[in-house]
This record gives structure tokens, sequence and C-alpha cells, in this order.
């Protein structure tokens, strides 16, 4: 499970690139591979519904600095906030394949 010293890193710091987030490669960090596919998935839904960060943050119930942060990928979103952007966008967000796998 990640918890301790693992979570004080951010998930893009991770990467061997972190500013090649979300795209980095993360195959050696599934957890931050998980997160870093959620923000790509997430940043493209904005995009796709031309909605901005704050617009999701009414909708969802998320506070647009976590979504900013998720985005960014400097923190370690939680199962709640998922499930809260996911409930907003009638939209899956967590990956159904494999973390860093071709099946995103």
């Amino acid at each position: 499970m990640v918890g301790g010293r693992a979570r004080s890193t951010a998930p893009r710091d991770l990467a061997d690139n972190s500013q090649a987030w979300p795209h980095a490669d993360l195959a050696r960090h599934p957890a931050a591979a998980v997160v870093q596919a959620i923000a790509a998935t997430l940043t493209g839904e904005l995009a796709a519904r031309k909605l901005s960060r704050r617009g999701l943050a009414t909708l969802s119930g998320v506070n647009r600095q976590s979504i900013n942060d998720l985005l960014a990928g400097t923190s370690w979103p939680d199962v709640a906030t998922i499930a809260l952007l996911e409930t907003a966008l009638g939209q899956r967000l967590w990956p159904t394949g494999p973390p860093g796998g071709a099946a995103r």
C-alpha cells in the first residue's frame, strides 16, 4: 500500500521527466501511473466538454485546488475525490487496464 514516505513525493516527481506529466514514463511506479492516467483522462474530459476547473468544482463538490493539484500531479487523490469527479462527469476516470499499460 502506498503510504508514509512514498506519499510524501508527488506522483509527477516519481517520473524520470516530471515535465512530461501527464505523459511521463511511470512504469516503475504503478500507483503514480494510476494518478497520471486519471489526470490525463480528466484533462481530456474538461477539454471535450469545454468545462473549466471552477465549473467542475461546482458540479462535483471537489475543491478547485484539489482538482488543480490532481491535474498537475502534485497530490495523491483519495477515492472519495475520484468518486465525486466520476459522478459529476458521468465518466469513469479510474483506468481499466494495468497502470502504465496500453489499455488506459
